[in-house]
């Protein structure tokens, strides 16, 4: 199926900041657009701030000045749904509330051709609920933008129960045609981006409920060891605290409170104090004037001894550490697994340092124990969390610590939180990703893509899960599992039946 024509007409129901910017990109695109806002005068309002938009484009470069004019010429505000009639594509971008959005359609459907294809922009509610009354809901698709939707790239393009295929397929050519990349899903909760993107809040947020570590440092964390652009606590602040707890809820609802998606009580305590981040002024952190942010919590400098002993290998993606010991000038000695079990780095006095299981270091049977977190690159990142045994001296943490400052890393030092920080959060990301899959909500390439151009994580879950393992991944779920009995890190049958597999292979 081919796209839309750049000479076919496209409106934009729906005058706020998504609508304005998704009607400039169909405008760029060269479509002629009609804006539409059910609230006089506000289309024509809209259509100024759209023509603004396109003069600064041209002030920095980025758009001929007389493509502005030829698009601003093409940019019709209508004040009533008949001015639409001529469309062969509306794109809805109102109040999420499922009734409202339905009688705009019904009334839309009276005016339109009927080979004028119907979109929403819906984050929250059902494409198909949508359709559900219209007279051909086969027409109709969701078409996800993220705001701001000129510079965002990623689109997704929703596919509810009745839509006909050819539909989707004309939604996603016209999509890509304006620049954009498009990815396909089912009508699901939360499509792919807002489904798959709660564990990266959820245990972050957990972690600090339970006292292990505070906002500052687990953002930190996230960023400099995971590789993620901000840490949950920032973008939270920075999205609305309300915005993002409503979606939490949202989807916690739509997939009948699964204890996957369960909401935070420390962020509705937030909403309900007001405290809504940015916008208010204060969320986790302050931000009126003169306000500072906390800073990470960042161990003091520590010697590192002049050997360590290594039993066995290291794990999965942090083998590279034993290189990396070797380049500091730290002599590595080798030596057996002792007990048959995992590698890892014996301290001085004998503590044993490896990378995070899921397992508290409390709680390892075969000795005192400290668990470093999963990193992105161990080689690049900048920072790395540790989760000491309570039975941990003092001197085997300062030795833990001046290790992985001799290898140029700040080094956090966190509660015995199990799973830490960034392996809990990808884990968790990995398997909703496995049953996103499963379910045939998108293919494992769209997922990807997805997540590193919707939300711009360092990796996508699936290409996470290749680097892990799914073998490893679902033992670090079971050990969470365990700690946590209720279902939250229990993994989904895909991801298990993956590990299987691989565990068969070894």
């Amino acid at each position: 199926m081919t796209a839309i024509e750049p000479d076919h007409a496209v409106a934009v129901v729906g005058a706020g900041t998504m609508g304005q910017g998704i009607a400039q990109v169909a405008l760029v695109a060269g479509h002629p657009v009609r804006l539409y806002d059910a609230v006089p005068g506000r289309a024509a309002e809209a259509a100024r701030s759209i023509a603004a938009r396109l003069d600064r484009l041209v002030e920095k470069g980025r758009l001929a000045a007389a493509d502005r004019d030829a698009a601003r010429a093409r940019l019709s505000p209508a004040t009533r749904v008949d001015e639409l009639a001529d469309s062969s594509l509306v794109i809805e971008a109102i109040v999420e509330q499922l009734a409202a959005k339905q009688k705009l359609f019904t009334d839309l459907e009276s005016v339109i051709p009927d080979d004028c294809l119907l979109a929403t922009n819906t984050s929250s509610l059902s494409v198909t609920a949508i359709a559900g009354a219209l007279r051909l809901p086969g027409r109709f698709v969701g078409l996800h933008f993220f705001n701001p939707a000129p510079l965002l790239p990623l689109v997704e393009v929703v596919r509810g129960a009745a839509t006909d295929e050819a539909a989707v397929d004309r939604a996603y050519a016209t999509v890509a045609a304006w620049g954009k990349r498009p990815v396909r899903c089912a009508d699901t909760p939360g499509f792919i981006v807002n489904r798959l993107a709660r564990p990266f809040y959820a245990e972050a947020f957990r972690v600090h409920e339970e006292g292990f570590a505070d906002p500052a440092t687990i953002d930190a964390v996230l960023r400099e060891s995971g590789g993620f652009a901000m840490g949950p606590f920032e973008l939270t602040d920075l999205i609305g605290q309300d915005v993002n707890e409503a979606v939490t809820r949202s989807v916690y609802e739509a997939f009948f409170h699964d204890p996957k998606f369960t909401p935070s009580l420390a962020q509705r305590r937030l909403v309900e104090a007001g405290s809504l981040g940015r916008k208010s002024g204060r969320g986790w952190f302050a931000y009126g004037e003169g306000a500072q942010k906390p800073e990470a919590r960042t161990a003091e400098p520590c010697d590192a001894s002049a050997e360590v002993v290594l039993h066995g290998s290291l794990q999965g993606p942090s083998a590279v550490l034993h290189e990396l010991i070797v380049e500091a000038g730290i002599k590595v000695t080798p030596a057996p697994v002792p007990d048959g079990g995992h590698g890892f780095i014996a301290l001085p006095d004998g503590a044993r340092l490896s990378l995070t299981d899921g397992s508290p270091a409390t709680t390892d049977v075969q000795g005192i124990a400290i668990r470093f977190d999963l990193a992105l690159d161990y080689r690049t990142c900048t920072r790395i969390a540790l989760a000491p045994s309570e039975l941990a001296s003092p001197e085997d943490v300062r030795a833990a610590i001046g290790l992985f400052q001799a290898l140029g890393k700040k080094v956090s030092v966190i509660g015995d939180a199990p799973g830490l920080i960034v392996a809990r959060t990808v884990a968790m990301l990995v398997d909703l990703a496995f049953d996103a899959v499963g379910r045939g909500v998108a293919s494992p390439e769209d997922i990807d893509i997805a997540m590193r151009q919707g939300v711009n994580y360092p990796r996508g879950p699936l290409e996470w899960g290749r680097v892990l393992g799914a073998d490893r991944t679902d033992r670090l779920l079971r050990s969470l599992h365990d700690e946590y009995p209720g279902g939250r890190y229990a993994a989904c049958q895909p991801l298990r039946r993956r590990a299987a597999v691989e565990e068969s292979l070894l």
